[in-house]
């Protein structure tokens, strides 16, 4: 089998392929995702346009110098047009539920894999997401109960958690909300005989 190599840090990337059962090797991108995000701002690029190419050259960077297909994932928040990054801290994960409590926001989450420097197969999956009214009272405790886990998540909550309970709507594939559109990865292993079929 075609050895398989994960580019990222990201323990909820990690678990969703350790359940689905694909092995791999983590080897985490260097780029540096800040620079790449404020250049293309300034660029006017679109949120999901930034999730795409991130994941693109995560991916790139780590195939040149790893054998086999690696896997680059990158997942932006768009609120009205305009990326949110992850929270730094509860204050700011605070504001950012505030400011999407009651609206409407867009995951948007990419994947590519690249062998030997170039990507060889990309996608975009994009979710939308209500929240509900919830009461600041409800936001403080379920601040106080997930304390600085949330600041893990672009949206600052945990869906796979209690998180869902601030959403009243939710359309979009799960796994793709999570951070990595799984399904159409797992079709591409396969095929790539990275997987058995």
């Amino acid at each position: 089998m075609t050895p398989i190599v994960l580019a990222s840090a990201s323990a909820s990337r990690a678990a969703l392929l350790r359940a689905a059962g694909v092995p791999f090797t983590v080897t985490p991108s260097r780029l540096d995702e800040d620079a790449v995000k404020a250049r293309m701002l300034r660029e006017c690029a679109q949120p999901d346009v930034i999730a795409r190419r991130l994941a693109e050259l995560k991916a790139r960077a780590v195939s040149e110098t790893s054998d086999g297909l690696v896997i680059g994932a990158d997942q932006t928040l768009d609120l009205a047009g305009v990326l949110h990054d992850k929270p730094r801290d509860l204050a700011e994960s605070r504001d950012r539920l505030k400011a999407l409590r009651g609206r409407r926001h867009s995951l948007h989450a990419a994947v590519a894999v690249a062998r030997g420097g170039e990507v060889v197969w990309s996608a975009l999956d994009t979710a939308s997401l209500t929240m509900r009214a919830f009461s600041d009272a409800f936001l403080d405790a379920y601040l106080e109960r997930q304390g600085e886990a949330v600041t893990s998540s672009t949206g600052a909550y945990l869906l796979e958690g209690e998180g869902v309970q601030l959403f009243e709507a939710i359309e979009g594939d799960y796994f793709a909300i999570l951070g990595l559109p799984l399904l159409g990865l797992l079709a591409f292993l396969r095929e790539a005989k990275a997987l058995p079929a």
